[in-house]
């Protein structure tokens, strides 16, 4: 059974406006202006901010006008409570299933979080699998958190793929162990000039079609 190894945040799921909602309530609810959300989007850096990193700069910036606690909740727990998997997503997901792919999320991030987002998606009742970094104590790119996902459904990286919105974590690693992969671009431009992937798609849904496209045919695509 081939292997398809899906990235979560900002692949399968839109974390970033999930958050961006998050955000949005959190200014709200503390009385500070909604010209702020620029700022913490920007300092949460689309996840990839350490999250202590995140929280002592919303706490010096806010100080006494907002509880530490609060801080940690919008951080460990709003954005996960409010992510969704679009139909299309499920729907191409399915169809990998029903032609014999075995799916597995890989994703970088704290265990709890992760899972959460798995679990209110339904995710959790669509792949065979997922690991998550805390929990393997390896993150995107290192080859070995792509070995830790195979091992969990025990099949082959052996015509693997990966499908991803990180250049440098989902790409850069499926390159380093000669997978073939699928950018999702979200509508960015490829701007790396060292590797790139086999195929550019503008969304998982079509990020899946071609893989599965692409397995059928037999052929490789280039970028």
């Amino acid at each position: 059974m081939p292997l398809l190894m899906l990235d979560l945040d900002n692949t399968l799921v839109d974390r970033d406006t999930a958050f961006r909602d998050a955000v949005a309530a959190f200014l709200a609810e503390h009385g500070l202006p909604a010209t702020e959300l620029p700022w913490v989007m920007t300092v949460d850096a689309g996840g990839y901010a350490p999250r202590p990193d995140v929280a002592a700069a919303m706490t010096d910036r806010y100080g006494d006008a907002v509880p530490v606690t609060a801080v940690r909740a919008l951080l460990d727990h709003d954005a996960a409570d409010r992510v969704v998997l679009a139909d299309a997503s499920r729907e191409a997901v399915g169809h990998a299933l029903a032609d014999g792919w075995t799916c597995v999320i890989v994703t970088n991030g704290r265990t709890a979080q992760q899972e959460a987002k798995i679990r209110r998606t339904g995710l959790h009742r669509l792949v065979q699998g997922w690991v998550v970094s805390e929990e393997v104590g390896c993150k995107k790119p290192d080859p070995e958190i792509f070995h830790a996902a195979a091992d969990s459904v025990g099949v082959a990286l052996t015509g693997a793929w990966v499908v991803g919105d990180s250049p440098h974590a989902d790409i850069a690693g499926a390159n380093a162990l000669g997978l073939q992969s699928v950018w999702v671009s979200n509508g960015r431009p490829w701007t790396r000039g060292s590797f790139r992937p086999t195929h550019v798609a503008g969304d998982v849904a079509a990020a899946i079609g071609h893989v599965i496209g692409a397995a059928g045919q037999g052929t490789r695509s280039v970028l």
